[in-house]
């Protein structure tokens, strides 16, 4: 079972704003571990109850800390693309992220449209 506790989630000055329960689930399989960016790296994403999004930043290397940090619903979503793991836009807490997903589905639907003409 993986690590379960609670990581520290900072702002930009530095100070801690949150605490939320650590997950790696924007990890994905590379043919020997799980990970998301680089060797014994890790990511994860969660919602706060006021809704915004906490980027999780883990690691496996000694005398580093896990970390998180606030980020925008937009670059949530690009850490879900970025990771593969598009079934976390079926969940509950990541509605509004599906929504921004098929918004730019329709997007390119658009550009096709226009190629076509």
């Amino acid at each position: 079972m993986g690590k379960q506790y609670r990581v520290n989630v900072y702002d930009e000055n530095g100070d801690v704003i949150a605490r939320v329960r650590y997950n790696s689930c924007l990890d994905y399989w590379d043919g020997r571990n799980w990970t998301n960016g680089g060797v014994g790296r890790h990511k994860g994403l969660t919602k706060l109850r006021d809704g915004r999004y906490v980027l999780i930043h883990g690691t496996d290397w000694q005398g580093e800390k896990d970390w998180a940090e606030i980020i925008s619903p937009e670059q949530a979503l690009q850490e879900i693309l970025k990771s593969g793991n598009t079934e976390l836009l079926e969940t509950k807490k990541f509605y509004e992220l599906k929504q921004l997903y098929q918004e730019l589905e329709l997007e390119d639907d658009d550009d096709l449209e226009e190629e076509a003409k």
